[in-house]
């Protein structure tokens, strides 16, 4: 186990300097000039090189990396190009709401996705698999930002209610933090607890056909006994394979959500960013988001061996 980790923690290295490369190329090749972004559209050549001289960006494209991946290193993400502050404490602040948000849509969507994909699996070809079944299609094919839109709108026409837009930390007011952030949440773990669902159940019916169950079935045991105790465990497998790496897309992918609600999280940080330009906002955020799905995935790879002891790692 301890070589299988370190192996991987050699892989994972590996991966997010090749990350780092195509983010640092990539951002360079987004449409806009920064001297205009910063001094307006009618900058003078020699004042743009001295903004570009100022910044570091009239250095060659591998000293920028190398100089950006030594910060990196000692902890130090840059500087904001437009706003001039520092990107760590940019992306720190901006923290909070995102991991907030994508903490209780995972929640929402674990907790209304096992009890149907278990209870779809053991009432498999009844009517209550059918419908549950074609409800999960339902929200699968719902557009998350659709959604949160929908929910805006239907709710001030229905009942007018508008919920509070913003963020206010849980630490200050708990009620009103979980009233601003409950319908992106929402809007946000529906799907994914439609594909946790389909997922369950059809691990489930794959571990239900295994001899082991059928012997606790033959002793006796209770229906539900069987299918909680001995079957579920084994068939989470796959169900936190699929969880881990959705977290990670979501604590990614909250660009849309967040400002529908005008959350100020990592999403709305990025496309300020992107439509800015600012170049070490814009990497420091990718890289960190890789960060997270490579740590998420080593952490999914360790619990294999704990969730079922058939599996060893050498």
């Amino acid at each position: 186990m301890t070589q299988y980790i370190i192996k991987r923690l050699l892989t994972s290295v590996l991966v997010l300097v090749f990350i780092s490369v195509i983010v640092f190329a990539g951002v360079r090749v987004i449409p806009g000039d920064v001297c205009a972004i910063i001094a307006g559209d009618r900058v003078e050549p020699a004042q743009c090189a001295a903004i570009e001289r100022e910044l570091g960006l009239d250095e060659p494209a591998p000293r920028q990396y190398l100089t950006w991946m030594g910060g990196i290193m000692q902890g130090d993400f840059g500087r904001s190009l437009t706003q001039r502050t520092d990107v760590l404490n940019d992306i720190g602040r901006r923290v909070p709401p995102t991991v907030q948000l994508t903490l209780m849509s995972t929640g929402f969507a674990l907790a209304l996705a096992l009890p149907i994909g278990v209870y779809s699996a053991a009432r498999q070809d009844r009517f209550a698999d059918y419908f549950l079944r074609i409800l999960t299609i339902g929200w699968l094919s719902i557009p998350n930002f659709w959604l949160g839109a929908m929910l805006i709108v239907l709710l001030s026409s229905w009942f007018n209610y508008i919920p509070p837009l913003g963020y206010v930390n849980i630490w200050d007011d708990p009620l009103r933090n979980l009233e601003q952030l409950y319908l992106p949440a929402f809007a946000l773990g529906l799907a994914l607890s439609a594909s946790i669902a389909r997922i369950t159940r059809s691990s489930m019916l794959e571990v239900l056909r295994q001899d082991y169950v059928r012997t606790a079935r033959a002793k006796g045991l209770h229906e539900w006994s069987v299918v909680g105790t001995h079957a579920l465990r084994n068939a989470l497998i796959p169900v936190i394979t699929l969880f881990a790496l959705q977290f990670g897309v979501l604590f990614g992918g909250t660009v849309i959500i967040e400002t529908i609600f005008n959350v100020p999280g990592l999403g709305r940080l990025l496309l300020t960013a992107v439509l800015s330009k600012d170049y070490p906002t814009v990497q420091g955020l990718v890289l960190l988001f890789a960060v997270v799905l490579v740590t998420i995935n080593l952490i999914v790879d360790i619990s294999y061996a704990w969730l079922d002891p058939r599996i060893r790692y050498s």
